[in-house]
């Protein structure tokens, strides 16, 4: 839903790696999700997009790129809005 907001591309790698680190900073609890990147076969193009962005950061050792789960609050849906990717830095 952020991205919708901002008007933001989801599915860039380094913007992502971004997005955990600006959670991470500001002292959010993250909690690791395993995630399976395989994706069931069709001609949808965000299908694809969702299967290569997962599998580039799959490629990652950056902490960064892993999968969390956010417990949401009001507090939480703040933090996540003032994330800006050009200002964080990674």
């Amino acid at each position: 839903m952020l991205c919708e907001e901002k008007k933001a591309d989801w599915y860039l790698p380094e913007d992502y790696k971004k997005f955990i680190s600006h959670l991470f900073q500001s002292g959010l609890k993250l909690q690791k999700f395993p995630l399976c990147i395989k994706e069931s076969g069709g001609m949808y193009q965000r299908g694809r997009d969702k299967t290569q962005f997962a599998e580039t950061l799959a490629q990652s050792t950056d902490p960064n790129a892993a999968a969390y789960t956010i417990r949401l609050s009001d507090d939480t849906i703040k933090i996540i809005r003032k994330f800006n990717s050009s200002v964080v830095a990674s």
